[in-house]
């Protein structure tokens, strides 16, 4: 559709929804003026010649949309079969929005095309063919595909496509989910685990290793699908026969993320994890797979350079580990295994940056078994496609979740976008909806933010009364991944760009960080159409147990407090799982280009990061247990649930809420107060107490500064630079301020005057001798704005008498012409000398 004829339709009356057609037929019969989409469609493909047919064969596309819906061929097939010839329709929601007539200017535009004998020569084309149920033709106009289709036209999704300098497997993994029956509870130390002394493949033997993987003096160039050309060659050792019980490691998959792995005892392993990708840090995230195993031996692994001093690893958190046995025969998943674990500083020192260390042990339940190790529930890009593949497919979902492109990546990913909300029956009820925005996944490795984004999509595609009501009232805007690309290939927190995404939300270098400029863009363009309550990316945290969001504290006194609303309505909405306690509020400079700051200086003022650990909870019934992905999934229906509860009309909550707030500042207030040892009237003006003065920072997070440039970019800079040195001119002397050269010239003038003074020594000498002076008219001669300049350049003893002689020497030269302003000081002087009231300098 053209963008200025569809404002101008826009601004018309408004239709009713098709829906409604279909349940009373009266209102169809009512419907006098044709289908805008149809009428307007069918005289633009006359002007071009591609239609002829008469309007009155045209079918409505409100019942020939009854044919479709109703008929499964006309669907998306499967991941990976073909795509019929038909698409579901994708702009139901846009049509509600339409008016029953066109504009008086657009027919006359229209009918003046269509008076073209000449527009109706060509034959009908079979792209605008439709078939029915009953195998009859349907000349039907169809909507424009390649503007609005989430998925190709036919074939399997588009494939990840990866960096031409990995390698990757032709393998596809794919793993269950499965919630354990049990709490799986933090693993509690007994002061008796081995701390490993790092031997290194010196001593080792190297068992798998990747040598092609682009780090830190290199920049990304270009991407294809399965990565780099060629035959992949095998980087773990080959067994030597059956009874060799070497481990056979591999990471070369989506979000697999394995260096190098030194075996160094017979069943103890070294491991290092690979950096994010153009980059020399970021060790966090594991994802690897192992096989040839042996069933009830004790194996070691050790990570050796991880780069966080403080880890949960360090308060009971255990590596997640998944059996291919087990879930093949037992339908067992993802499960916390590992004992004799422990966190601590690597005794390797190479004068850099410090290592840290994790090392476990753990024992196989099966002999050649295929097992599967990483750091958190993984979550790929191909799962997100195959999960948006099955909404697309849904007829009643599909109805009101508009599924987009964004944008592209740097390797040429789709980074996706979901419009959530129900067919509102007129533009007013339309226009009135709020929007929330939410996202998830700016940092790869922090997997636990797609499952909590999985559990609120779930819950608000469902056909929940509660979800439903959600859809009526607000328009939901989701990018469920901003950065596919770091997903795919196994990075912890940077994109192709080698730079932390969530530190450059306020760029204009789109084409370095396409994913952060497009959803700024599409978040500005929002705000121009309709307010924003809410804005929520979700992260994970390495350092902290249970859930909890980061916000922005308002500086306007009429919205006081307003923004902690929310998280202590979520705090009671999930008491077991969100600790309101471990919210901040305050904004840091080093927090600017966050999402959640930019958007709410762009005047959201609900924007929230909310933070998911990696561990566990320490709070209510979960109390020192694991999270689960039900866990987490469980959380997305409870961001739901509260924001029935602050848009609640009754506000009857909200205002609890904040009843509740203050009093918890009063007491925070009254604590900080005595851990200082002050006395604080908290009955008087209390709030005006800055709040930023008794909240600590949001340091705690896993937080990176900006690394400024690009990569690429970085580099070209680093060349221009060093042109400029090599035609950099010699520096000038800066230049002096005017004090400074008042100063120079004062003091040049009185060296000459002195030097008029020793060759006339006879004539001021007499003088002197005779001649008894009044201090206070002498005074009267000095030059009292630089008399503190002067001081420092004569001595104590000669100074008084020079000065004297200065004053004399201009009275009897009266010859020599005087500067102009050293001429308007002297005056100055004088007048300064008459006045009674100024003390006179004793000399």
């Amino acid at each position: 559709m053209f963008p200025a004829l569809e404002t101008e339709l826009k601004q018309e009356v408004g239709t009713l929804p098709l829906r409604e057609l279909h349940r009373n037929p009266v209102l169809l019969d009512q419907k006098t003026c044709p289908d805008p989409y149809e009428d307007f469609m069918y005289h633009h493909l006359q002007y071009y010649g591609y239609f002829k047919a008469q309007r009155g064969s045209l079918p409505n596309s409100a019942s020939h949309q009854h044919v479709r819906k109703n008929n499964p061929r006309y669907g998306l097939s499967g991941f990976f079969g073909e795509r019929e010839d038909v698409i579901p329709d994708p702009l139901q929601k846009e049509k509600l929005l339409w008016p029953t007539c066109l504009s008086s200017a657009a027919h006359r535009q229209i009918e003046a095309v269509s008076r073209d004998p000449l527009m109706l020569s060509s034959p009908l084309k079979s792209r605008q063919l439709l078939h029915d149920e009953f195998g009859e033709v349907n000349p039907c106009l169809r909507e424009p595909r390649d503007l609005f289709a989430f998925f190709p036209s036919s074939g399997p999704l588009q494939a990840p496509r990866w960096p031409i300098e990995c390698e990757v497997i032709k393998e596809n993994l794919h793993h269950i989910e499965w919630v354990p029956p049990q709490p799986e509870y933090f693993y509690q130390p007994t002061g008796n685990e081995k701390l490993p002394e790092i031997v290194g493949e010196e001593k080792g033997t190297v068992v798998y290793q990747l040598d092609s993987v682009p780090t830190e003096g290199s920049y990304f160039t270009s991407s294809r699908v399965g990565g780099k050309r060629g035959i992949i060659r095998e980087p773990a050792v080959m067994l030597q026969g059956p009874e060799d019980n070497t481990l056979l490691f591999e990471s070369r998959f989506e979000s697999g993320n394995l260096q190098k792995a030194v075996r160094v005892d017979t069943y103890e392993y070294e491991l290092t994890l690979r950096t994010d990708l153009y980059t020399n840090k970021h060790t966090q995230w594991f994802y690897f797979r192992v096989q040839n195993t042996r069933k009830d031996t004790t194996y070691r692994f050790t990570i050796v350079n991880l780069l966080k001093p403080k880890s949960l690893y360090t308060v009971g958190m255990k590596p997640l580990m998944y059996s291919e046995l087990d879930a093949n025969t037992h339908n067992i998943g993802w499960r916390r295994e590992g004992n004799e674990i422990r966190y601590y500083k690597n005794n390797t020192d190479d004068g850099q940056q410090p290592f840290y260390c994790l090392t476990w042990t753990i024992q196989f339940l099966h002999d050649q078994d295929t097992c599967f190790f990483a750091h958190f529930y993984p979550y790929t890009y191909t799962d997100l496609q195959c999960y948006l593949l099955s909404v697309a497919n849904n007829p009643v979902q599909s109805q009101f979740c508009k599924l987009r492109t964004l944008c592209r990546s740097l390797a040429g990913n789709t980074v996706y976008l979901l419009t959530i909300t129900n067919p509102s029956r007129t533009p007013r009820e339309a226009a009135a909806k709020k929007a929330v925005v939410l996202s998830a996944r700016v940092h790869p490795g922090e997997s636990n933010g797609s499952w909590i984004m999985k559990g609120f999509l779930d819950f608000i595609l469902s056909n929940s009364p509660d979800a439903q009501l959600l859809r009526d009232i607000f328009v939901f805007k989701v990018v469920p991944m901003l950065n596919p690309d770091g997903v795919i290939v196994g990075n912890y927190r940077c994109s192709l760009a080698g730079r932390d995404l969530n530190r450059h939300y306020k760029t204009i270098l789109k084409e370095s960080f396409p994913c952060i400029w497009y959803t700024r863009n599409m978040v500005k363009r929002l705000l121009e159409e309709r307010e924003v309550l809410l804005y929520c990316d979700f992260h994970g945290h390495s350092r902290k147990n249970n859930i909890f969001l980061y916000g922005c504290k308002n500086n306007d006194r009429k919205y006081w407090l307003h923004e902690r609303v929310f998280p202590l309505m979520l705090s009671k909405n999930a008491p077991d799982k969100f600790s309101f306690q471990s919210c901040n509020f305050k904004v840091q400079k080093c927090k600017e280009g966050t999402g959640r700051v930019v958007m709410w200086r762009m005047g959201i003022l609900n924007s929230y990061t909310m933070e998911s650990t990696f561990g566990g909870s320490t709070l209510g019934n979960k109390r020192d247990t694991h999270f689960t992905i039900e866990d987490l999934k469980s959380l997305g229906y409870h961001v739901c649930d509260t924001l029935l509860d602050f848009c609640d009309p009754d506000r009857t909550k909200f205002m609890q809420c904040l009843a509740e707030l203050k009093e918890l500042l009063k007491q925070e207030i009254h604590k900080k107060f005595n851990e200082l040892g002050q006395d604080m009237d908290l009955e008087g003006n209390w709030s005006d107490i800055s709040l930023s003065d008794i909240e600590s920072s949001t340091s705690g997070s896993d937080s990176s500064l900006s690394d400024g440039l690009p990569v690429h970019l970085l580099s070209m800079a680093d060349e221009v630079n060093q042109k400029k040195k090599m035609y950099k001119k010699k520096k000038k002397k800066p230049l002096r301020t005017r004090k400074q050269r008042n100063e120079q010239y004062q003091k040049n003038n009185l060296m000459r005057e002195l030097k008029l003074i020793e060759d006339a020594p006879s004539q001021l000498r007499g003088r002197d001798k005779g001649t008894s002076l009044d201090p206070s008219k002498m005074t009267s001669l000095i030059l009292t704005k630089n008399r503190e300049g002067m001081q420092e350049m004569l001595t104590t003893n000669g100074g008084a008498t020079i000065r004297h002689e200065v004053c004399l020497t201009r009275s009897i030269t009266s010859d020599r012409s005087i500067p102009r302003g050293r001429d308007s000081q002297c005056r100055a002087v004088q007048r300064e000398a008459q006045t009674p009231a100024k003390s006179q300098l004793q000399i």
